[in-house]
């Protein structure tokens, strides 16, 4: 037998498994996949199938959810009600995705999006749709989780609070800089991806910030900068950021290298053509990372802060200072959390992830004693600085994970009359649930930026003998699938003690989370 002959045979053997048939020991493929490959396998969509599907919901990402034969199959930019064809792209255990070709019966709701790059970017999720759709399915999106996830009455949701403009909101940019020198590329990253979609107007920024955007990119390419190449760690131009507050601008270059080529012509251009900078800060982040900022901040111009305002309050903003990109809706979020709180004026209030403060001082507006806690220094510093700009004396900041201080609070005897958690995405931590149970307020308020782990820490929360009263969604970033909502729990018996035993050597201190609560 030639070596021809055997490499025909190899190859033969190899088809013949790949079409499941039996090989030498009789044998079907399937008996030898795992579990998931055989679901894989079974599955009644394959890699490059064309198929219609209808759409009947919307996922946590703004894409339309349907099925195939009761198998799932996501759909980027369809919409409930429709019937689309789709190209198959990804085949896993218990969904697929697909590309959308063909809408075969349209939403009523289904428009034309308003900005060129919608689709590349990865920027916005909902542009296709009318702004009450969009409203509509926030709505749902929250009832879904509260009632799968929560396992409670989803008719406690409220219609989600959407602002009058859903466009030009956002009060903060930050925009990648990628490609090669002499070719620099600045816009967003391309959905799924890091790649760069060029573009410096946003039709949901605040033109300020459009204006600082365009201004950078075409000095960056006068001046010929090496932007930054993540995959090699290389060059030197990584972000350009904007902040819009209402005493002026801030702009922040984010570069690798501790030095910015033409720095002082930087300031010049930049003063010279955009006149609201109030100041220009130079960040440092010279890590392999994700993490847009770095550590290290130069002041190239002015004091490298600006102010801002919710309502009556003011706010002093350094490069690293968390506040909500939607001044509008942060006030209609933070009044909503101030309805649910119903302070007299003589109560103590726990704000377990406070960041810089802001919805503290909300709270310290109406209650006796406000108690912020966050991990992260600098943010209780802002906190700090917030609070005596602002005339309050009954606000008390401490620099601490709220997993670890929420016990040590509850041991020394401290029982706050309404807790406020805004958490990070993921949630709360079960410690910080325990003990906030066990200190036995009369109202707990959950702001959240994430439905869906909102939804987990009610379920156990209403274990430790609460009940949720109502959540009210915020539409904080129109056009985007992300929702916010604020939720209502009362104790059941407020004369009922929980006896739940907390040791403080028992916690995993090592694991604590060290994100801040605002990233």
């Amino acid at each position: 037998m030639n070596g021809t002959s055997r490499t025909s045979r190899k190859k033969k053997s190899k088809q013949q498994r790949r079409n499941g048939n039996c090989v030498n020991t009789g044998q079907s493929v399937t008996s030898t996949l795992s579990k998931k490959q055989q679901a894989i396998f079974n599955a009644p969509v394959k890699l490059g199938d064309e198929v219609l599907v209808t759409i009947h919901g919307i996922g946590s990402s703004g894409e339309g959810v349907g099925r195939v034969d009761e198998f799932t199959v996501f759909v980027p930019f369809a919409l409930p009600g429709e019937t689309v064809k789709v190209s198959i792209n990804m085949v896993k255990k218990t969904y697929a995705t697909g590309r959308l070709l063909e809408i075969v019966t349209m939403a009523p709701n289904r428009i034309d999006p308003h900005c060129d790059i919608y689709g590349f970017c990865g920027g916005c999720q909902l542009q296709h749709i009318t702004y009450e759709g969009q409203l509509s399915l926030k709505t749902q999106k929250v009832k879904d989780v509260i009632e799968r996830i929560g396992h409670q009455n989803p008719d406690l949701v409220k219609p989600a609070l959407g602002p009058k403009e859903p466009w030009a909101y956002r009060n903060k940019m930050q925009m990648p800089v990628g490609g090669t020198k002499g070719n620099i590329q600045m816009g967003f990253y391309a959905m799924g991806s890091h790649d760069i979609v060029q573009g410096t107007n946003c039709p949901i920024q605040d033109e300020g910030n459009n204006i600082i955007a365009q201004a950078c990119y075409q000095i960056a390419k006068e001046f010929d900068i090496e932007p930054y190449d993540e995959h090699t760690g290389k060059g030197v131009l990584r972000h350009v950021i904007g902040r819009i507050g209402q005493s002026g601008w801030m702009i922040i270059l984010v570069t690798a290298t501790d030095h910015l080529p033409h720095q002082e012509k930087w300031v010049e251009k930049l003063t010279e053509r955009i006149p609201q900078v109030e100041t220009i800060v130079h960040n440092v982040n010279s890590k392999r990372t994700n993490v847009i900022l770095g550590p290290k901040n130069h002041i190239l111009y002015g004091e490298g802060m600006i102010i801002d305002h919710i309502k009556d309050l003011q706010f002093t903003l350094s490069p690293h200072s968390f506040f909500q990109v939607n001044p509008e809706q942060t006030t209609v979020l933070y009044d909503q959390a101030l309805e649910y709180a119903d302070l007299k004026g003589n109560e103590t209030v726990i704000d377990a992830y406070c960041g810089t403060g802001t919805i503290s001082l909300f709270l310290a507006h109406e209650a006796k004693h406000v108690i912020g806690i966050e991990i992260v220094e600098p943010a209780i510093i802002n906190a700090r600085e917030n609070a005596r700009r602002n005339g309050y004396d009954n606000t008390e900041f401490i620099v601490a994970d709220a997993a670890v201080e929420m016990p040590k609070l509850y041991k020394a005897g401290v029982r706050p009359d309404v807790i406020v958690f805004d958490p990070i995405r993921a949630g709360c931590k079960e410690e910080v649930l325990t003990s906030a149970a066990c200190m036995e307020p009369k109202r707990i308020v959950y702001v959240s930026c994430n439905p869906a782990t909102m939804a987990r820490d009610i379920e156990i929360l209403t274990h430790y003998g609460y009940e949720l009263k109502e959540v009210q969604p915020v539409d904080m970033f129109p056009m985007t699938a992300h929702v916010e909502a604020v939720a209502l729990l009362s104790k059941l018996n407020v004369d009922k003690h929980i006896d739940v035993e907390i040791k403080l050597d028992e916690l995993d201190l090592a694991s604590a989370g060290s994100k801040a609560t605002y990233t």
